[in-house]
């Protein structure tokens, strides 16, 4: 049951930052709106600065995110359907629905990981030779953390 409960944890999580990622915003003057400004605008501005974006880099980049939120808005919504349903099921100990829904969680983990995997292609698509060696880097750190978090549940 244990590890039933992990699997459940980390698939909302999946849900909610992806749900992060495509909702937050970013005015582009440092006032970040939403989530008391820790959502999606607030990891642009730092990944950002720390690739040294120009400013038409970002301009590209929130139209990137901004079309993808649009483009997936029917997904997302779906998705957090099924999170609440699965939710619903597991308070009132409807196994048989939690295990009807497991099937559609997993597959829309995986359209979350192809989203992200889109938009990450198109954003190294508009950044320099450099800022994608950054952005590389970054992401294998980033990548490391996450296994090291996973090594210790």
């Amino acid at each position: 049951m244990k590890q039933h409960s992990k699997w459940i944890t980390a698939v909302a999580a999946l849900g909610l930052s992806a749900t992060l990622a495509f909702a937050g915003t970013n005015t582009g003057d440092g006032q970040h709106h939403g989530f008391g400004g820790h959502g999606h605008g607030h990891f642009a501005a730092k990944l950002a600065k720390k690739l040294n974006l120009s400013d038409a880099q970002k301009a590209q980049w929130k139209d990137i995110r901004k079309a993808s939120r649009e483009q997936n808005k029917a997904f997302f919504e779906q998705a957090k359907a099924t999170r609440q349903e699965f939710h619903a099921a597991k308070q009132a100990g409807d196994t048989a629905k939690m295990d009807a829904l497991k099937a559609t969680m997993q597959s829309q983990r995986a359209q979350f990981k192809s989203i992200r995997a889109a938009d990450e292609q198109q954003l190294v698509s508009i950044l320099t030779a450099d800022q994608k060696a950054q952005f590389d880097a970054l992401k294998a750190k980033w990548e490391a953390r996450k296994a090291a978090r996973q090594n210790k549940g």
